[in-house]
């Protein structure tokens, strides 16, 4: 049995879809960042960095756990027979390859430009031009990439369209101006947002 600590964020979002593919049984436990409960000792105690989302995972011969969200991916799709996670060195490559840029640039940049545009208070119009012409160049390599294949890492779903899937989702939601000009992403959102695991994870 895995328990789970998460929000309702992109990076909890991600871990959730996954264990919802797996099928596999977790116990569930939200965190209330508002109340900084990642902040807490015995929070600290799995992750010193305070943030979420955490698993541990109860094994036989004794609890594991992870934290970071591609981190935790990757523990899942290696534990279970490598499912999500390609077919092959160059495939496992590729879903590596699209892991990382949701790590470096789409979770940073989306995340600042969201920052920018609805909590910073007074704004400043020179720090969202910045991530919002950063943003768009963004999803310009995503559109790219899935105007080439299916999926991001190639022909088959994997850990790397359901690390990017959440920040995507939200995005689109939240700043719609980014995707004028990407079909290809959002027709890739809407198959990924059909997919029964993902919508018990986005929930």
């Amino acid at each position: 049995m895995i328990d789970f600590y998460t929000a309702h964020t992109p990076n909890g979002r991600k871990v959730w879809i996954m264990l919802e593919e797996l099928g596999i049984p977790y116990t569930l436990h939200e965190i209330n960042l508002q109340k900084n409960e990642q902040k807490t000792p015995e929070f600290l105690a799995m992750n010193p960095n305070g943030r979420i989302p955490v698993i541990v995972d109860n094994t036989p011969v004794g609890p594991v756990t992870v934290f970071e969200s591609a981190a935790i991916l990757y523990y899942l799709a290696s534990k279970y027979e490598g499912r999500f996670f390609g077919y092959g060195l160059d495939e496992r490559t590729h879903v590596m390859e699209w892991m990382m840029f949701q790590m470096s640039a789409v979770g940073p940049n989306f995340g600042n430009l969201n920052y920018g545009h609805n909590y910073m208070n007074p704004k400043v119009p020179a720090f969202i031009e910045r991530f919002e012409k950063e943003s768009l160049r963004i999803v310009g390599v995503l559109e790219i990439q899935l105007g080439k294949n299916d999926y991001l890492a190639g022909g088959n779903y994997t850990v790397a369209d359901m690390c990017n899937y959440p920040w995507v989702a939200a995005m689109l939601e939240r700043q719609p101006q980014l995707f004028v000009d990407a079909p290809k992403v959002k027709q890739w959102a809407r198959k990924i947002s059909e997919r029964p695991a993902v919508r018990k994870g986005m929930a």
